[in-house]
């Protein structure tokens, strides 16, 4: 209450000095409307004074002062077209609809539970009592109640904005191969190079202005409709069109990967992987996930709680490149958005220079190793490579600090995320010191697997033609993994079950009216899925023509049939029941997974259920092992990429049929150019996907994906962990009893509880098992606390204008000048070589610690021939 007594000072005081007079003529003058109007239904009329009167007021109210950046006058319009009863009755809904939601700002929620309690409760006189609820009413109605989708998001659509125009296309269709070609190329690099899509907008925005001014104002005829070639400025919506077609068709494909595997001579050899079945392939993963995400819209892109925090900053840039803005004093600061980011650009793209190049010691700051370079412990303790990342400061490289997107992500998500990455580290230390499976014997945290003596698997020995072979099996030695690897494992079986309880159980009236809504939408073409949602974008998006589910469905099936076609087609060996198994519980998956991206930016994979579910259907057959994985994983990537871009669509108001003519023109090409690349790659590439790889093509994910394949599909999940690792089993139970049994304690302690996410610290426990650990976390959370919590809640309105904006200009900075360094020195082999170069690699974390193990003579675990 206090609170609020202290809010209405303030606005007294403001309002008295926008008056200005004690005058009876002047106050007159000011305040056309008295305290019965505002509780009637009249139309409100307002002076310039009352005006200025009412924006003090918004300036008061916390959470809100950011519209005023953003047409205040139409949130005033709407604010008198509402009643009090009216308003009292959405803020009522609102409470109930956003009261689990983790994402709605606390203040706006205990205010809003203040005002609903009534006049007598709220700490302020009736006439702003009634227009704060007007005002709270109004912003839930008609524009957003989550900050960061303010700072990105006008409440207003302009339909008259050119959007897809011929020169749209020609500047999509140009970027679209000359990313998706780069991208693909240098796919398999380590480290790989990005065309991204921050640096793909700053290569958008100048195009568009050049064509603009380029091509000559004709009017052509196309089907009887005239067509405008050049309809004036480069325009906001032009550039999010084009936006959305580098976006998905301007990446590599990750099918390739796995073509990569099936081809080469170092991998399986299958010399009848040519362009034909690799084009089928792409074609099929990319189409089917296509039509995926369009079943998929009611539950992930309508719903307002689906924020999708990974495509503000698209947004937010866009906007500053292409739309004007007010300018204000906020906090001191006046410079505008498009000045920041380029000021954070070429400070960015300066100073990358030194971490990775001049000084990479700074990028790999495994300082706390050079203490004592040769002590294992140490290493496996502190280290950044070898080790868990133990270290209170990481790294100066902002491709490291960006790893988590702190800029981006909420802050309770990344502490969630923070928080399962640190039990992960116990319970690999809990693994390591006990020796528990003999883990004692292999480094603590990297993906290899192990035979009885510590060396590093040699699949060669128990294989014959690639086919699994028992007798040389018994004579080698089972296979053994470490404690990192273990504990990722497990953690992902947990993941799996814990997600699908926890989302259906939490969300289950959203995926229900949303199949209702689907399945409503098959029986009448007519309905539209807008008039299912009365949030502000969908009540505008109602205007333009909507994509029916049946063409998504029909893009779906077709991908299906294509892909059966090329499985049966070419000597896969693949039965195409275990693709349908495989495919039905991805679908299963994918509802829970894209509800959690979409809310909390973190991104489920699906590969490692696939690859185990696989192994157990197809026992021994690698390509069958593969072909499964492919259609398991990759089409649930697919569909959630393709969805995060029909929610940018939707927030940018763009219009539907267009986006997905966008979409469809890009992936289709974006298979024919990746297909090209990769064939290239095969075909004139010496050494490609070896260590020796001169390029640095070293096929990091295509060699995991070999090994993985041999011992999951020729060895078979029953061998590897049944055996062996029979706890790896119940991390699906575990998962399924922390879903809903979490789900049940939040209901009932949901104020100590909402915060705490049990899918998104599981996910942080499978950090773990490859490169990363806690090093790439740590400087991630120090940002995201700084910007996505202190600043977010102590200056409002600077982060709302300024935090995105940072975020895309660092970022952009860092990829240019990454590229420019690896074309003109690295790919060159100009080489520098000083004690800021290669400290980071000296001691055991760097080097590597083969030697420093020690194994028991004659191996260990069971003896040669004892195991089945």
């Amino acid at each position: 209450m206090a609170e609020y007594e202290t809010q209405a000072a303030v606005l007294e005081t403001t309002v008295n000095s926008i008056d200005g007079s004690d005058s009876a003529s002047e106050k007159k003058d000011a305040y056309v409307t008295t305290e019965s109007d505002i509780d009637g239904k009249d139309e409100i009329i307002y002076s310039g004074a009352e005006k200025e009167k009412m924006y003090a007021f918004i300036g008061t109210v916390e959470n809100l002062r950011d519209i005023l950046d953003e047409e205040p006058d139409y949130i005033l319009d709407k604010m008198r077209s509402l009643t009090l009863a009216e308003s009292l009755t959405i803020l009522e809904e609102a409470a109930e609809y956003y009261k689990e939601d983790v994402i709605f700002p606390d203040t706006m929620m205990q205010r809003i539970k203040v005002l609903v309690q009534g006049e007598q409760n709220s700490g302020l006189e009736s006439y702003y009592y009634q227009l704060e609820t007007r005002l709270q009413a109004a912003l839930l109605k008609f524009h957003s109640p989550y900050p960061e989708v303010r700072a990105v998001v006008r409440p207003t659509d302009d339909p008259s904005m050119p959007c897809e125009t011929f020169r749209a296309y020609a500047v999509g269709i140009f970027w679209v191969c000359c990313a998706s070609f780069i991208n693909q190329m240098y796919s398999e690099r380590q480290p790989s190079i990005t065309l991204n899509a921050t640096v793909l907008q700053v290569l958008i925005y100048p195009s568009g202005k050049f064509i603009a001014k380029a091509l000559p104002k004709w009017t052509i005829n196309v089907f009887g409709r005239k067509l405008a070639l050049n309809p004036g400025p480069w325009t906001f919506k032009e550039q999010m069109f084009v936006t959305i077609m580098t976006n998905v068709g301007g990446g590599s494909t990750n099918f390739f990967h796995y073509g990569l595997v099936m081809r080469l001579g170092i991998f399986f050899d299958n010399q009848w992987v040519q362009y034909g079945f690799l084009f089928l392939m792409a074609f099929v993963t990319q189409f089917f996930g296509f039509g995926l995400a369009g079943v998929m819209r009611r539950y992930v892109v309508y719903p307002t709680k689906a924020v999708w925090p990974t495509v503000l900053p698209i947004l937010q840039l866009n906007r500053a490149l292409l739309l004007p803005e007010t300018r204000q004093n906020i906090n001191g600061w006046t410079i505008s958005k498009y000045k920041l980011f380029w000021i954070s650009f070429i400070a960015m793209f300066l100073y990358f220079f030194v971490p990775d190049y001049l000084f990479t010691a700074l990028s790999t700051f495994n300082w706390m190793t050079w203490i004592a370079p040769k002590n294992k412990n140490l290493a496996f303790i502190t280290g950044s490579k070898m080790g868990l990342g133990i270290n209170p400061w990481t790294t100066f490289d902002w491709s490291v600090i960006n790893y988590t997107t702190p800029l981006v992500l909420p802050f309770f998500s990344a502490l969630n995320k923070y928080i399962g990455v640190w039990i992960g580290a116990f319970v690999i230390i809990g693994l390591y010191w006990s020796n528990y499976k003999y883990t004692a014997y292999f480094p603590p945290n990297n993906s290899n697997v192990y035979d009885r003596t510590g060396a590093k698997y040699n699949l060669t020995k128990i294989i014959s033609n690639h086919d699994f072979d028992a007798e040389k099996y018994q004579n080698y030695s089972q296979v053994y993994i470490g404690a990192g690897n273990m504990t990722m494992l497990g953690a992902y079986y947990a993941l799996y079950t814990c997600a699908f309880c926890y989302i259906m159980l939490n969300e289950w009236k959203t995926i229900r009216d949303a199949c209702k809504g689907f399945y409503r939408s098959l029986k009448d073409r007519n309905l539209s899925n807008y008039d299912m949602f009365d949030d502000p974008f969908s009540r505008t998006m109602r205007m333009y023509k909507e994509v029916p589910d049946w063409w998504f469905i029909a893009t779906l099936i077709i991908a299906f049939c294509v892909g059966v076609g090329a499985i049966v087609g070419y000597p896969t060996n693949t039965p195409v029941w275990a693709v349908v198994v495989v495919i039905l519980v991805s679908i299963a998956l994918v509802i829970p997974t894209t509800v959690i991206y979409s809310t909390t930016g973190y991104l489920i994979p699906g590969d490692t259920l696939t690859v185990i579910i696989a192994g157990y259907m197809v026992q021994g057959n690698a390509m069958a092992s593969l072909i499964c994985r492919v259609f398991g994983y990759n089409t649930d990537e697919q569909a959630e990429t393709f969805i995060g871009d029909q929610k940018l669509a939707h927030y940018a108001r763009m219009p539907p049929r267009a986006v997905f003519r966008a979409q469809m023109t890009a992936t289709l090409l974006q298979c024919f150019v990746t297909t090209s690349a990769i064939s290239w790659l095969i075909n004139n590439t010496p050494d490609l996907c070896t260590s020796t790889q001169s390029a640095r093509l070293v096929c990091t994910f295509p060699n995991q994906l070999y090994s993985n394949t041999l011992l999951l599909g020729v060895i078979g999940p029953h061998r590897t962990y049944d055996v062996i690792y029979p706890a790896l089993k119940y991390g699906f139970l575990v998962g399924a009893v922390v879903g809903i049994g979490f789900w049940a304690l939040r209901r009932r302690y949901t104020k100590y509880l909402k915060y705490v996410h049990p899918v998104v610290i599981l996910s942080g426990i499978t950090r773990y098992g490859a490169t990363y650990n806690l090093s790439y976390f740590t400087p991630g959370i120090y940002f995201s606390f700084i910007f996505m919590y202190y600043i977010r809640h102590r200056y409002l309105m600077w982060w709302t204008k300024y935090n995105y904006i940072l975020s895309s200009g660092l970022t952009a900075g860092m990829a240019f000048s990454g590229i420019l360094i690896f074309f003109a020195l690295q790919y060159t082999g100009i080489q520098l070589k000083w004690w800021g170069t290669t400290v980071q690699t000296k001691g055991v974390d760097g080097a590597g610690i083969a030697t420093l193990l020690k194994v028991p003579d004659g191996g260990f675990g069971p003896p040669v021939g004892s195991w089945q």
